[in-house]
């Protein structure tokens, strides 16, 4: 233990006693009970099973494709997705520190750089043998996105890319910063005349950031406030009505979920869903969803305008406003939204 700090010390005593106590408590969840960040906690094996790396982030995304076959995992506070595959073609935009990648293939994700700070290479034992995985943390010491080895993965890669990414400080603490809250327009300094002559003129979905950033609104403000044409609140549950219809009918559509560092995708059918307890869950073998129905406060139907027609989208939120998860309908640019899909969400309530 030589070099380690004394409160990783602590921190990692504190964390095997309720290990003891409660040995199926994941580490996200032992954060909390810790009140400390899940990246704190995991920092706690360094120089154990835990490995720090460089914070050349865009230079270690680049090699993934490499590693061929993984299962990449993103969550936001209620919805995990978890999807196996290779990260079949990258793509970097702009420049440091605020560069995005766009990952195309069975792995969807569009990256957001200048979120990232911490990574580390992790050996776990689990129930079902040992597992190596990436793993990766905003300043706040929360996860943006794991990647895990699997059976057909390239381990002497991920050997070769930790030992070319070792971060020189492999003792210290980690010091998160807390997350500094962004201040918005309230509902009665909103101009709501412009706000909704913009919403209406909309030429593609991704023209709403703009307008968030444009009228200092966060998302769940702007569904509330824009008014029933384009936005109307439905039942929190809906989601299940959503997911199992797309099931029975083979409609295929997208599901996005994420954080402020990536957004991860999942394009196509689901099938085997399973409801246990408040989690509604997609069973298939290459993609899983985890939706914790306990986290989603509010549910809203949103439409927007597009060259293509009308886009809609069922969008959850949690009790602080963040957005829990997304559904679409699957479509392409260029050709509209299935009518299959908004009959479906017309039919939420």
């Amino acid at each position: 233990m030589e070099g380690i700090p004394t409160s990783l010390i602590n921190l990692k005593a504190s964390w095997e006693e309720l290990k003891t106590e409660n040995p199926k408590l994941r580490i996200r969840d032992a954060a909390k009970h810790l009140d400390v960040s899940e990246a704190e906690l995991l920092a706690t094996g360094l120089g154990q099973n835990v490995v720090r790396l460089s914070t050349d982030f865009v230079d270690q995304v680049k090699k993934f494709p490499r590693l061929e076959k993984v299962m990449s995992l993103t969550r936001s506070e209620g919805c995990v997705l978890e999807h196996k595959g290779r990260f079949q073609k990258i793509e970097i935009h702009g420049s440091a520190p605020h560069q995005v990648g766009t990952v195309i293939g069975p792995i969807e994700q569009r990256i957001f750089f200048n979120a990232w700070k911490y990574g580390f290479a992790v050996n776990s034992d689990t129930p079902r043998g040992p597992m190596f995985s990436l793993q990766y943390f905003d300043a706040q010491g929360d996860a943006i996105m794991k990647v895990y080895l699997q059976e057909k993965s390239d381990d002497d890669f991920a050997k070769t890319m930790v030992l070319e990414h070792l971060h020189k400080d492999q003792v210290s603490a980690l010091d998160p910063v807390p997350y500094a809250l962004p201040e918005y327009t309230s509902e009665d300094d909103l101009d709501k005349a412009c706000f909704s002559s913009d919403w209406e003129n909309m030429k593609d979905t991704h023209d709403f950031f703009g307008m968030l950033r444009k009228y200092k609104l966060n998302r769940l403000n702007a569904v509330e406030w824009i008014g029933d044409n384009w936005a109307h609140q439905v039942d929190r549950l809906s989601a299940r009505q959503v997911v199992n219809t797309a099931s029975e009918t083979g409609l295929p559509i997208m599901i996005f979920a994420g954080n402020k560092g990536n957004i991860q995708i999942h394009q196509g059918k689901v099938k085997n869903i399973k409801q246990l307890g408040d989690w509604l869950n997609v069973m298939d073998p290459d993609f899983n969803m985890h939706l914790n129905e306990e986290v989603i406060d509010k549910a809203f139907v949103v439409h927007k305008n597009t060259v293509d027609g009308l886009v809609s989208a069922l969008e959850l939120f949690d009790k602080k406003g963040d957005m829990v998860c997304q559904f679409f309908g699957l479509r392409k640019p260029g050709i509209p939204q299935k009518e299959a899909w908004k009959d479906l969400l017309d039919s939420l309530n």
